[in-house]
């Protein structure tokens, strides 16, 4: 399964897929930390077009996030912004997506997420509220779910990368995505020996086929 995991520089989600055997590449502004070489390092919307099977997609919740309310009114620019990057990301030409953000103005401006998960119900023993918006994908089921967690991220102490500490998938909700999302492979190659079967032939392109009639 080819897998672009969006707006990712942490390259935890991408290793979790490619621990499965999948294609899977991490795309950012940003470098890759862990240096990979499976990692785009440019605006994620000129590669959507590049034949992926599904899509992981963690924008940035800066203009975006609840959490940040009080400073609506001085970034209105940036969240209109903010939200039409979304829009193209949850439009994109892809057969299955996943879009995360904590609690944010999507649910209000786009739609409400399909699902609310915790990295607690993973075995992380952690609290961070991640909403998902899903395209042809099931529900996350939890695959360890401890039942609550300690509310790290916010505990972050001042630094110049505190953002990017808050921003990082955990690994156990990144390997739950891997397992029950990768397992679309078999989905993914019927779709697309589907698509290939629908494309008229040389020979054939551009004649009209009158079916019921000799």
């Amino acid at each position: 399964m080819r897998v672009l995991v969006a707006c990712e520089f942490s390259g935890v989600v991408r290793r979790a897929f490619r621990a499965l055997g999948h294609d899977a590449w991490s795309c950012d502004l940003l470098p890759a930390e862990d240096g990979r070489p499976e990692h785009l390092q440019q605006n994620v919307l000129t590669v959507l077009d590049q034949g992926w099977d599904l899509m992981i997609a963690h924008p940035p919740c800066t203009h975006l996030a609840v959490s940040g309310a009080r400073w609506f009114k001085e970034k209105i620019h940036e969240q209109l912004l903010a939200l039409e990057f979304v829009r193209r990301l949850l439009d994109a030409p892809i057969p299955h997506i996943a879009l995360e953000n904590p609690i944010s103005i999507i649910s209000s401006r786009i739609r409400k997420p399909d699902q609310i998960v915790q990295p607690f119900h993973f075995g992380d023993p952690y609290r961070k509220t991640t909403c998902l918006w899903l395209k042809n994908l099931p529900k996350l089921v939890p695959t360890n779910d401890l039942g609550t967690g300690e509310q790290k991220c916010w505990k972050e102490p001042p630094h110049p990368d505190r953002w990017k500490r808050r921003s990082r998938t955990y690994e156990g909700l990144a390997a739950a995505m891997a397992m029950q999302w990768g397992g679309l492979s078999e989905l993914a190659s019927s779709e697309r020996r589907t698509a290939s079967m629908d494309k008229p032939s040389p020979e054939n392109e551009g004649r009209l086929t009158v079916v019921g009639k000799p």
